[in-house]
């Protein structure tokens, strides 16, 4: 596609571009070199017939249209870029869209030639823009969600995490389709990090040894009784009952929830395994062995971790251990995740430290006995999926279009490069009940579990 489109419009730049200066206008090329400093990363060929940056760079850009322009324009920075390669107006090629993991370096070296242009030059760019019709607002891509000031005028402040609107952002991200994430995920399903035990084992191997940490880490053993929270399609569910261990998964999926119930008829668990659709805030029992939070956090919110921690503990017998596995920012500054995982990837997500979870443990009924970061594991689990969507990306477009195929690669791979950059880590925290005397019961004082 490059070689002929190249041909059909070289012809052209010249004539366009003494066109373009005659009525005071730029070209794509000009509006590019106008805002950055070369040399920029990116061999960038526009709709207008004109290009540039170096030829050799590993990855080009087509501008389809005047379209992607005005994604851009109206939405500078990533949510702009996100919406037009989304939409198929911005095209990149170089690496596959369901795993375009190195543009990421490369994204970043071209943020960092970005320049503010002087005033005539700005005002020439903005004029342009103006007669390309590239300043109206194109319409929003259909997976994309409300922005959080629009969430707070429709529900009113208060509502954030609410049990309704909880479960409507549960069911954005995670109700897709089975047979969707069946193309990326483990026969498992298990949609959270892996733990593997070489970096040469399989995704089925390392989800499996998962969940076995987890259960050692939780000193589970024949007869106790587990509560999984945030269970997804019940992987821990079901490893606990294998082992003899009576256990409750809960999610706010649907499908998940229909999938996980199927799996666990079929495997012949009923007498051990149950998933329920339900907020964890409902769950009625209490005086479990353990608790599993693999992933779920990130829903919470971090101003609600006090009631979180409180109530899971609440939920506990004396001596009983929760571990809880969430992604974690590598420090404990706040910050906002950012529009385009807001309004694409997880509707009111939220990430903290590890320092801040130990914290509000500590604070809310538990003594921390030990954690541990696996980034480098989560990294190897996202190079798994990106490679099985890659796989598997005509049957991905054709389940659930392109536009959302393509999301989910963007996602995977940006977070595959987040994690072996320390954008983003993945914390295991293991925290015991305590009883009024300050004892841990019968829960040893060094670790007991097989790394």
């Amino acid at each position: 596609m490059w070689p002929h489109f190249k041909k059909m419009h070289k012809k052209r730049k010249q004539s366009i571009m003494s066109n373009a200066v005659a009525q005071d206008l730029m070209t794509i090329a000009d509006i590019v070199e106008a805002t950055t400093t070369a040399p920029i990363p990116f061999h960038i060929t526009a709709f207008d017939g004109s290009f540039t940056g170096p030829e050799d760079a590993p990855y080009q850009l087509f501008v389809a249209n005047t379209d992607a322009v005005s994604y851009i324009a109206t939405a500078p920075g990533d949510l702009g870029l996100a919406r037009a390669y989304l939409m198929g107006d911005l095209i990149v090629e170089g690496e596959h869209p369901g795993h375009p993991y190195g543009i990421f370096d490369a994204l970043k070296e071209f943020y960092r030639c970005f320049k503010r242009p002087d005033a005539s030059t700005t005002l020439q760019i903005m004029w342009t823009l103006r007669k390309m019709n590239a300043l109206k607002f194109q319409e929003i891509p259909p997976m994309e969600q409300a922005p959080a000031w629009r969430k707070a005028l429709i529900n009113g402040l208060a509502s954030r995490h609410s049990k309704s609107r909880d479960k409507k952002a549960i069911s954005y991200h995670y109700d897709v389709g089975n047979e969707f994430y069946s193309l990326f995920l483990d026969d498992s399903m298990t949609y959270t990090c892996a733990y593997y035990p070489t970096p040469e084992s399989s995704l089925e191997e390392a989800q499996e040894n998962k969940y076995r940490l987890i259960f050692e880490k939780l000193r589970l053993k024949e007869g106790d009784r587990l509560l999984d929270v945030g269970c997804g399609w019940g992987g821990m569910v079901r490893y606990a009952a294998k082992h003899g261990v009576k256990a409750i998964g809960v999610t706010l999926s649907e499908q998940q929830y229909e999938w996980g119930q199927a799996e666990i008829k079929r495997q012949g668990l009923e007498d051990l395994a149950e998933i329920r659709f339900m907020d964890y805030r409902d769950v009625p029992e209490t005086g479990f062995d353990a608790i599993s939070a693999i992933g779920i956090i990130e829903h919470i919110g971090v101003n609600n971790y006090p009631d979180y921690f409180e109530l899971l503990s609440s939920k506990l017998k004396t001596g009983g251990l929760m571990l809880n596995h969430s992604i974690t920012y590598p420090d404990n500054r706040p910050r906002h995740a950012g529009a385009f995982i807001d309004r694409y990837i997880f509707p009111d997500g939220e990430l903290t430290g590890s320092g801040t979870l130990i914290k509000h443990m500590q604070d809310n009924g538990f003594e921390v006995l030990h954690e541990e970061n696996l980034r480098f594991d989560y990294q190897r689990t996202l190079h798994a999926w990106c490679e099985n969507l890659k796989e598997n990306w005509e049957e991905a477009v054709e389940l659930a279009g392109e536009p959302t195929a393509r999301l989910f690669g963007l996602y995977m791979a940006g977070s595959e490069w987040g994690f072996a950059h320390n954008i983003v880590q993945l914390h295991q925290v293991l925290g015991v009940k305590l009883d009024e005397q300050g004892s841990r019961g019968e829960v040893p004082e060094r670790m007991w579990w097989t790394i």
